[in-house]
């Protein structure tokens, strides 16, 4: 072995834990501090605590709560997306084609649902809408999640 490039060796080394518990053994060290000895480690005491020095579990509990609430807010705003029960205001057509479908009581856009069901004339007889309006209205039913009925769904030129 070569002199002089171990380090010093203690053997009484003192050992403190956070708990208060203290022990001496064998060390390079004279004094060590730990956060957890065998007189208060949760699998020694069989008690269920969580030993968190820097707040990982804290953490890790603010990520999940945050990502239970997001997902409970895109629940909400799907279901409120495909719900056929809100105003056509929704669409964002144009002012002539609210205007005109206001005019026939049409206020929801369950009723323009139902009234595609049976096709797209019962629409286009509307006065105020035309063809460009009826295809801009089912490109926005699509886009906002509504699914066309199946009677309006090619174009009939």
């Amino acid at each position: 072995m070569k002199a002089e490039i171990h380090p010093t060796y203690y053997t009484e080394a003192k050992v403190t834990c956070a708990c208060g518990n203290t022990w001496t053994t064998g060390s390079t060290k004279a004094e060590i501090s730990t956060d957890v000895c065998s007189q208060c480690h949760p699998f020694f005491t069989g008690e269920q605590r969580i030993v968190d020095t820097e707040g990982q579990v804290e953490r890790f509990y603010k990520k999940i709560k945050a990502r239970e609430e997001y997902i409970q807010q895109q629940e909400a705003r799907e279901t409120k997306k495909v719900s056929t029960d809100v105003s056509i205001e929704v669409l964002e057509l144009s002012s002539r084609v609210t205007n005109a479908l206001a005019d026939v009581k049409i206020e929801t856009i369950a009723d323009i649902l139902k009234i595609l069901e049976g096709g797209e004339q019962a629409l286009l007889d509307i006065k105020g809408i035309g063809r460009k309006s009826l295809i801009d209205m089912k490109k926005n039913l699509s886009g906002a999640g509504y699914e066309i009925p199946e009677a309006a769904r090619e174009i009939v030129v």
